[in-house]
């Protein structure tokens, strides 16, 4: 065997670097203002001392910046960096050894032993005249002249405590050897989002449902009349399915019948007519002059509208007519509607994305996405994304972001587990999940624990959604308004972002289309509906404190800090979240029929409680203040009444004033 190459004799070693997403094949996600806290094994042969620094490069920088890194147990390093504006960062670890380090701490273990060290504080010295050959301004005569004091004919223990000051540590820290140094780029990055794609909350609804008079459908008009009433309840994103001509041939009627009548209006994700196509609105909505007047009408109300991007044609869409070569043909020359067996879609031609002229659509695709930006649209919620390539998506949304960093890409892909995840590391800012089917303890804690303690979190920004218009769970089927209850709470406190279908969810709609489906009976994906908004019976009012709860607590505005604590009954879940601001603490029913009770421990020391003092809680739902004691509380949940506790957990009780204040 040759000799090892000079650069094989680096002797630092960095690896089990996190986060790190596939040896660094996919970026982590942060947004604006978070920190990116990255950490490795890093050691070297022998016992000398190493210095590692974590290198960060912000987007449109030549010059990366650096922070050193911390040593922890076991060889372990940690550093952080924060990131300050959207975009692509990159980041990389160096280390290399520290010869200057390792002779201080020599020199203070012979001082400590007696020994001379006459010879030990020229060889310090010299160390010290190689830093100021490196340094620059100033700090080279500062460090000339400690090099003049280690080798002066001074006292020996005056010419150690210039060897042993911090402040010669830390001006050689700016001026390392990295001849030898060791540097860990696998290419990692951080894709940086705003706010919104960490923290949202969705409601959706179809605009043709918005008329306040029932012998008409609605428009956009309508939608813009309605914003005041989705704003009351606490949304910042309005999410509309397809806005699009409709077409006729294989139209379904109510019910997803394939008889249709003249008067049904067809499902909104049958796409295109001889009207138009991706780029046109239903003209029974409105004009695109009136979409864009709804986008600034919402932004007044601190609303966003997100657009259904569902790539799939109805068989009257202009696409089929000019470029047929798009589309999957059979043998005998018709084109292939859409099948997930046993369900089939006669209103829907699949693009057939490994056609031939497969580049052509790909850029026409694009086009859609920018067509729509350009109408002020940042938020896209996208249909089924699992059934077309992820080469695709991994290209169009990379080409996309680096022009529009806000932009925000929901992935609607009920599959897989692994599918899931590899939509979302290829660039999907956020993702639908199975919170729908997770409903009991076990389940809930198994599942969300997954999701924010694992690998995961550096990637997948989870969306919980108790609902969908083709979604309708046995749970709320058969829970009723305390199930909805339930459902709603969950869903904004174990996530930072969830969305509702509405008006379906506030009004409780749950009769399914027959037994054992999830589908909704007359369900509005084949019909337009008129919602009596005002009826007491509505959640509307509940939702919009739970939403109000979000906004005024932090800890849920994150998934950062989820943790799930023991209770003695299964049939309630306790769980907090914890930041900057204190721990909201949420205990949740999971029956819908009966009254459950139980105990709940609390982890007292985590969360800066003493276990022989009395603290407070504060039911931000219902406003009531409970005195708790110790690790482990009552709680008895009524669901009929309200089937949940949102906890401020206050600060420690030390006295009957404090008692008073709380009251």
């Amino acid at each position: 065997m040759s000799l090892p190459s000079e650069d094989r004799l680096r002797r630092v070693v960095i690896t089990h670097v996190t986060p790190e997403i596939e040896g660094g094949r996919y970026a982590v996600k942060r947004v604006v203002g978070e920190s990116v806290t990255v950490e490795a094994d890093v050691f070297l042969d022998g016992h000398d001392h190493l210095a590692c620094e974590l290198q960060y490069l912000a987007p449109n920088s030549r010059e990366w910046s650096a922070v050193r890194m911390d040593p922890l147990p076991n060889d372990r390093w940690r550093g952080s960096f924060t990131v300050l504006e959207q975009g692509r960062y990159r980041y990389r670890i160096e280390g290399w050894p520290d010869p200057f380090e390792t002779w201080r701490a020599d020199l203070k273990k012979r001082v400590e032993a007696g020994q001379d060290v006459a010879v030990e504080l020229l060889v310090g010295a010299e160390l010290v005249r190689e830093a100021a050959a490196r340094a620059e301004g100033p700090d080279r005569q500062r460090l000339l002249d400690r090099a003049g004091a280690l080798e002066k004919d001074w006292d020996t223990t005056l010419r150690v405590s210039v060897g042993l000051e911090q402040a010669l540590s830390e001006l050689m820290a700016r001026y390392p050897d990295r001849s030898r140094s060791t540097l860990y780029d696998a290419g990692q990055e951080v894709v940086v989002d705003r706010e919104r794609a960490r923290f949202s909350t969705w409601y959706e609804m179809f605009p043709r449902s918005a008329s306040p008079d029932p012998s008409r459908p609605g428009t956009f008009d309508d939608v813009i009349a309605r914003l005041p009433y989705v704003a009351s309840m606490g949304f910042d994103v309005l999410y509309l399915p397809p806005i699009h001509p409709i077409g006729r041939t294989g139209r379904k009627g109510k019910n997803n019948s394939v008889v249709c009548f003249e008067d049904d209006p067809g499902s909104p994700w049958a796409i295109g007519s001889a009207l138009g196509g991706h780029k046109a609105v239903h003209p029974e909505l409105g004009t695109l002059a009136d979409f864009q007047r709804l986008v600034a009408a919402a932004r007044d109300h601190g609303i966003e509208i997100a657009l259904d991007l569902a790539f799939q044609c109805s068989p009257d869409h202009p696409y089929v007519q000019e470029h047929p070569q798009w589309f999957a043909h059979r043998p005998d020359g018709s084109i292939r509607f859409a099948e997930n067996p046993p369900k089939k879609y006669e209103d829907i031609y699949p693009l057939d994305f490994n056609t031939e002229d497969w580049q052509a659509l790909w850029q026409e695709l694009r086009s859609v996405v920018e067509f729509w930006i350009e109408q002020g649209v940042r938020i896209f919620r996208v249909d089924n994304p699992h059934t077309k390539p992820f080469a695709f998506w991994e290209w169009l949304i990379g080409s996309l972001k680096p022009k529009y960093p806000d932009l925000i890409f929901l992935s609607e892909a009920f599959t897989r587990p692994k599918v899931m995840y590899h939509l979302a590391k290829i660039g999907f800012t956020q993702s639908y999940t199975y919170f729908t089917w997770r409903n009991t303890k076990h389940e809930l804690t198994e599942y969300f624990t997954e999701l924010t303690q694992t690998e995961v979190r550096e990637y997948f920004r989870p969306n919980l959604w108790p609902n969908t218009p083709d979604i309708l769970h046995e749970y709320l089927q058969t829970g009723g308004k305390p199930a909805f209850i339930a459902r709603l709470v969950l869903a904004a406190t174990l996530g930072a972002s969830y969305g509702i279908y509405g008006p379906a969810f506030e009004l409780c709609i749950n009769a399914p289309r027959e037994e054992g489906s999830e589908e909704y009976l007359d369900s509005e994906k084949y019909e337009v509906k008129h919602w009596d908004l005002e009826t007491s019976a509505s959640l509307r009012h509940l939702i919009a404190r739970v939403n109000k709860i979000r906004r005024e607590n932090s800890e849920l505005q994150s998934n950062a800090g989820l943790r799930f604590h023991n209770t003695d009954n299964e049939a309630i879940i306790a769980y907090s979240k914890s930041g900057r601001d204190g721990t909201i603490l949420t205990v949740v029913n999971l029956d819908p029929h009966h009254t459950q009770s139980g105990w709940v421990e609390l982890p007292l020391g985590d969360l800066g409680l003493d276990e022989h003092e009395a603290f407070m809680v504060h039911d931000l739902l219902a406003d009531g203040r409970y005195t708790w004691h110790g690790a482990w509380n009552f709680v008895q949940l009524d669901p009929h009444v309200l089937p949940a506790h949102v906890f401020k957990v206050q600060r420690r009780l030390r006295s009957e004033r404090d008692f008073d204040y709380y009251r």
